[in-house]
């Protein structure tokens, strides 16, 4: 999950750009979290500029925007009348330095690109730009490999300079090789933006326009959400189609092509459940009024799961701040049941499941919320929340709640069980990480410590969401694969093994930094000492295991079972062959697969790179 914006102002005398990119917050680019899209991720950030003469400008890294931009100060060495800003959430793999967005690459025309989605097809696209295309890919990220398959195919045109037609062309056939879910923008230098979007429409992107504020010509912004262009006085909004580009040359207004056949229109159903603001309208629905209906749908199977006797013994609703609070009010107002905040928020703290360890996510969760115990003291109480990913925020509040006096805490969720791998961007956990994966809501129950769990059914939740769709209610879908395991787009059953691969790829530094601790400490066990002493690799199944290959008590047990997303986890001939034989080529201590976990960008002058930053 990213947050990606896109400016050009209709004056390109002006230097103003990256201003508007960090003061709209859209992007995270300041501290407080209630920005218009800082909620879309908290890993890294970046702008990118481009000034007169096609010079291009950028300032980026890893941490919180306060940080990387020195609290607005680097802002200044950002020039140009165009620009580009993105926040990052990782997904699946590195979270190094060299991945914070934009990305660049100065050959052809030279240009930046930011990314929010995921390419599916990211391992045959390497091989492609490897053996075909000779262009090197210097990190793990898919927006490199993305803006890499564009710019070989704007390549192909083999011109001085391009044109509107030519870029298109250039989307057409990089459609052909891309699958996924993906919103982009890009910037070509002294040329304009280019915003695009999957053929499905799973991953969000809007365009709005203004008059310039010296009364020539007009400004035009491209955003994942539209309170971003609200904030800065944007207006006339048009969603990207899903399939459609659109063209914003340098004085001109914007010219839309459709360069792939639209497959759907189905957009991201977490992005209504949790992700998007509640002031912002994504695809023609309000997100806000999509969770009020998720709350009247909730109640109505909470009704029909606890029954009338337990629902007259219950003293209050409470919701856990904040996405799920318009829901919860809804919740209490159908079942008329008093509604009660019991939680106060900590707004200096960030969603939790973002969090990289289980170990900082309990903790985040304290230092997130504080009970107050005189709205939990003997009471019964129904908890509301938006969803329940791997349970460690849920079993931190049931237990703050019993700790603060609550006689029977009962857990709702406004999203179905989560039970399967997200693969278009978001990063929720692997399955095996899910906690309603393989589990029933009964289950779930006793391992939050709740004494029950009521959670919207799918149908339900499609239901809410597309009562409020522009497009005809009846036939509007949505992405919906984490809830069941069909998801849009055709979906090879080896990606999943490599999603776990790259995951283990991304846990190995922390496996050896925690085994080379344990030997100082002199607690090592023989696995840990065997990681010290000959490194980590990651096995088929993205475990991280010492690089010697272990003994065969330390090989998985799962080798021909189901890993949950319909792909088998079992070896090709039926005989069971040492993990550590199928990928020693991801040693951490082999010279091709090095790990760091930062390092400079090497592609463009980057002012974060310095001073000590």
């Amino acid at each position: 999950m990213c947050g990606i914006i896109g400016v050009i102002l209709g004056n390109t005398t002006s230097t103003s750009a990256a201003v508007e990119i960090h003061d709209v917050g859209s992007i995270g680019m300041r501290s407080c979290r209630d920005d218009a899209n800082l909620h879309r991720g908290q890993d890294a950030c970046g702008i990118a500029t481009c000034a007169t003469g096609g010079r291009f400008f950028q300032c980026k890294g890893n941490g919180m925007a306060s940080k990387v931009f020195h609290d607005g100060s680097r802002v200044a060495d950002l020039p140009g009348f165009m620009g580009l800003g993105h926040l990052r959430y990782p997904t699946a793999g590195s979270s190094a330095n060299s991945e914070a967005q934009p990305f660049y690459v100065n050959s052809p025309y030279g240009i930046c690109l930011t990314h929010n989605g995921n390419l599916i097809n990211a391992p045959e696209l390497r091989e492609f730009l490897d053996q075909d295309a000779h262009r090197h890919i210097n990190t793990e990220s898919d927006s490199e490999l993305m803006l890499n398959i564009f710019a070989n195919e704007l390549n192909e045109t083999g011109k001085a300079r391009v044109n509107a037609n030519d870029c298109f062309a250039a989307l057409e056939r990089m459609y052909k090789r891309c699958v996924g879910g993906w919103a982009c923008t890009a910037m070509l230098a002294g040329y304009g933006l280019i915003g695009f979007r999957d053929p499905y429409g799973i991953r969000p992107i809007v365009l709005g326009s203004k008059a310039s504020e010296g009364g020539s010509g007009m400004d035009y912004m491209l955003a994942s959400e539209s309170v971003a262009l609200v904030q800065c006085g944007y207006k006339d909004f048009v969603d990207i189609k899903p399939g459609e580009a659109v063209i914003i040359e340098k004085g001109r207004p914007p010219v839309f092509r459709q360069v792939h056949p639209q497959l759907g229109y189905t957009p991201d159903i977490f992005e209504y459940v949790y992700f998007a603001r509640p002031d912002t309208i994504i695809d023609g629905i309000d997100v806000d009024e999509s969770r009020r209906n998720m709350g009247f749908k909730l109640a109505e199977t909470i009704k029909t799961q606890l029954g009338p006797e337990i629902l007259s013994s219950i003293d209050v609703v409470m919701p856990i701040p904040e996405t799920s609070i318009t829901s919860a009010l809804c919740v209490a107002e159908s079942l008329g049941i008093e509604y009660c905040q019991g939680f106060v928020k900590n707004r200096y703290i960030f969603r939790t499941f973002i969090m990289p360890s289980q170990k900082l996510r309990q903790k985040g969760v304290r230092a997130k919320l504080n009970a107050m115990r005189k709205k939990f003291e003997g009471k019964n109480v129904l908890l509301v929340d938006d969803s329940i990913v791997r349970g460690t925020t849920s079993r931190e509040i049931v237990l703050m709640a019993r700790e603060a006096g609550a006689k029977k805490v009962y857990f709702s969720s406004c999203a179905p069980p989560i039970t399967h791998a997200h693969i278009y961007g978001i990063d929720l956990a692997s399955s095996s990480e899910l906690i309603a994966h393989h589990r029933d809501s009964r289950a779930i129950a006793q391992i939050i410590g709740a004494d029950d769990v009521v959670y919207q059914t799918l149908p339900d939740l499609e239901a809410a969401c597309a009562a409020l769709s522009p497009r005809d209610p009846k036939t509007q879908k949505f992405e919906v694969g984490v809830f069941c395991g069909k998801y849009v787009t055709p979906v090879d059953a080896s990606y999943f093994e490599h999603l776990e691969r790259i995951r283990g790829e991304s846990r190995k530094l922390k496996v050896m930094e925690s085994a080379r601790e344990a030997v100082v400490q002199g607690v090592a066990g023989e696995t840990e000492v065997r990681m010290a002493a000959k490194g980590v690799e990651v096995d088929r199944y993205g475990n991280v295991i010492p690089a010697d290959g272990g003994s065969p008590e330390d090989w998985p047990t799962n080798i021909g079972q189901s890993n949950g997303n319909g792909a088998g986890v079992g070896i090709a001939n039926g005989a069971a062959s040492r993990p550590g034989d199928y990928e020693t080529r991801n040693r951490l201590n082999s010279d091709d697969q090095v790990r760091v976990k930062t390092s400079q960008d090497i592609s463009l002058h980057n002012f974060n790179d310095f001073d000590g930053h």
